[in-house]
């Protein structure tokens, strides 16, 4: 009976090893990439913001327009909000009313944008020129792990000034958000080319 219960226990301390050498078995000790979830984005379609500020421009139907609630937010400061990517473009509008405040505009909009160089890898500034409709502006490319990938103002260098920048409600890891953030930045330039002062 004990010769059996033996034979026994050395046929599954065989059989354990065996599972074991094929279980640890394999030469590639290199660790996995991190993967992310797919996701799906909607198809491109667009719709007119008229809603009683100093200008129009084309957002995508899948963003929602909600006015800025934040300490401090004036008429036709605007949100554009995209849930199913937890991003928000925040519009800034501010009614120019002199030069010199023209001027603190503009370079806020600078410091601003540059404030994001700590963890920036680049920012790329690019001319917004449309005069037929008398849109002016510098749009801000933001790359790296950066809060704000993206910010831009426009203004007829007379009268009005709006000022908008992208965030993402989340940890700012480009490579994690870098289809997303090709996707909206689409979107965004829909606006700045639809975008018209009435």
């Amino acid at each position: 009976m004990e010769f059996k219960q033996n034979k026994i226990k050395g046929f599954l301390m065989v059989l354990t090893f065996a599972f074991l050498a094929v279980g640890c078995g394999g030469n590639d000790f290199s660790p996995k990439p991190r993967g992310y979830f797919r996701i799906e984005f909607p198809k491109k379609a667009y719709q007119e913001y008229n809603q009683g500020c100093p200008f129009t421009f084309q957002y995508p139907v899948y963003g929602k327009i909600e006015a800025d609630k934040s300490p401090g937010a004036k008429p036709c400061w605007q949100n554009i909000q995209f849930p199913q990517f937890n991003a928000t473009l925040h519009l800034s509008y501010q009614p120019v009313t002199s030069k010199k405040e023209f001027n603190e505009l503009i370079e806020d909009a600078h410091k601003l944008s540059f404030k994001h160089t700590v963890k920036a890898t680049s920012i790329d500034e690019g001319v917004i020129h449309y005069p037929d409709r008398k849109v002016y502006g510098i749009y801000y490319t933001i790359d790296g792990n950066a809060a704000s990938s993206a910010q831009f103002f426009l203004t007829d260098s007379t009268k009005h000034y709006l000022r908008g920048a992208l965030y993402f409600n989340t940890e700012p890891r480009l490579d994690s958000i870098q289809p997303v953030l090709t996707f909206i930045k689409k979107d965004v330039d829909v606006m700045i080319k639809s975008f018209k002062w009435k």
